[in-house]
Formats: C-alpha cells, sequence, structure tokens
C-alpha cells in the first residue's frame, strides 16, 4: 500500500497537551468531581488521591488541552526532498484550533491530503476532533470521520503501520527513530515534562521546537518504510 501513496501527499502532525489547568485546585466544583470519578478507572488500587493523579489530566481531551500543533509536509524540488514545517502554538487553545482547522482546510483544497501521525488514531486526531467541538469549532473534512467507511478515512499512523496488525505491541516514536537510525527528537524534554515547561516555565517556544522535532522524525520515519532516502537537516524549513 505505502508505494502507491505519494509522500508529498501526507500532511505529518504531532500535538503537545497539558492538563486543562495548572492544579487540580483550580478546577470548579463539578471537575473536581468528575476527575474523582476519572482517576478510580486507572488508579489501580495504588491509593493516590485525584490532586496526585492530575498531572496525567493532559492526556485526556476532558480535562486537558492542546497547546501546540507542529504540521509539516514533503516538497521535491530540483530532486531533493524538502521538509516545511508550521506550528499552531498560543496560551489561547481557541485561537490555535481556529488557525490549525482554517490551514489543513485550504491545504486539502488544492489536493487530497493524507493526516499522518505516531499514535494518530489513538491520540492525535481523536484528541484535536474533541478539542474543536468544545471550543465551537466546526471540524474540518481531513478530520470529521462521520458515517464515514475505514478505507474513506484519510489517516495514516506510523504506529500502526509498525504493528503489522500486532495489536499487543506498542512501540515509542523514540525506540523507531533509534532502530532507523534517525536523530533522536527527545534531545531536551520528553513528554512528561511538557506541563512543567508550560505552567512553570511558561516557555512554550521550547515546548514548539520539541513538537516540531517530532513532526520532522515521524517524517522520517515514513520515509524510512517506504524505502525512500531521509530528508537533510539542512533541507528542513519552519515558517514563522
Amino acid at each position: 500500500m505505502l508505494e502507491k501513496i505519494k509522500i508529498e501527499d501526507i500532511l505529518f502532525i504531532d500535538i503537545e497537551t497539558v492538563p486543562a489547568e495548572a492544579s487540580f485546585e483550580n478546577l470548579n466544583e463539578r471537575m473536581k468531581h468528575l476527575w474523582e470519578v476519572k482517576t478510580t478507572q486507572f488508579n489501580n488500587n495504588e491509593n493516590f488521591s485525584p490532586e496526585e493523579l492530575y498531572f496525567r489530566a493532559g492526556i485526556f481531551a476532558e480535562f486537558g488541552k492542546i497547546i501546540c500543533i507542529s504540521a509539516g509536509f514533503v516538497v521535491m524540488k530540483n530532486g531533493q526532498k524538502y521538509f516545511r514545517l508550521k506550528s499552531f502554538a498560543d496560551n489561547n487553545e481557541a485561537t490555535l484550533l481556529q488557525d490549525f482547522a482554517t490551514t489543513i482546510t485550504k491545504f486539502s483544497q488544492q489536493k487530497e491530503i493524507l493526516l499522518c501521525a505516531h499514535n494518530g488514531k489513538e491520540f492525535d486526531f481523536p484528541y484535536i476532533s474533541r478539542r474543536m467541538l468544545i471550543n465551537g469549532i466546526k471540524l474540518p473534512a481531513a478530520l470529521d470521520n462521520a458515517g464515514k467507511k475505514p478505507w474513506d478515512i484519510k489517516h495514516l499512523d506510523t504506529l500502526e503501520l509498525w504493528k503489522f496488525g500486532d495489536y499487543k505491541h506498542y512501540t515509542s516514536l523514540n525506540l523507531l527513530t533509534a532502530i532507523f537510525n534517525i536523530p533522536t527528537p527527545k534531545d531536551d524534554i520528553s513528554g512528561a515534562d511538557v506541563a512543567k515547561v508550560f505552567y512553570e516555565e511558561q516557555n512554550l517556544n521550547r515546548i514548539v521546537t520539541y513538537c516540531q522535532k517530532d513532526v520532522v522524525a515521524i517524517a522520517q520515519i515514513m520515509l524510512r518504510f517506504k524505502g525512500e532516502t531521509l530528508i537533510p537537516e539542512e533541507n528542513i524549513q519552519i515558517a514563522e
């Protein structure tokens, strides 16, 4: 299947998420109660309080928010591959989501695109869609799967491709880059650090850089899957 897909038709994305509030105490009473209920599903009888588990809220679209979406695509020019990156990052989630929705809608009008992320089908794509609805933003066609047959959904997932049908298997993006000899995107912070960098350091730019490296890594992995040459570092272009 992959040999039939042109790399230029894929929009690679990655998102960074954090808990909706800096701390459990900042939640209103209704959301505090609902978080307490939620934690009973994964506390595993370890007796951690809802407050102690709040650092995990960012992985749930109902209790977290998106602070950055990075997207990139491959362009062929004079026989060379170039990768163009753009990030949507803002303290106001609605603003970045609307900007992202507008951009991929315009991109889709130019040609039919495939969205690709690592673990995107389980995390990135549904998370973005849920947060758009919560913020009152109309879903772009590329994310609106309602009523579509599975083969009509234009989503790719590097994790799913690597599983080869083995649904027990999980392989991190970092491990895939290691075994395919691709520079690691995890040379500064990790996903576990994002909330601290956002709320305590208030360093959104650092998170954007981290997110962009993940997008580049996903694109490079897809090129490895397709048996194609990687994109040279000097050919990676970041839009302001």
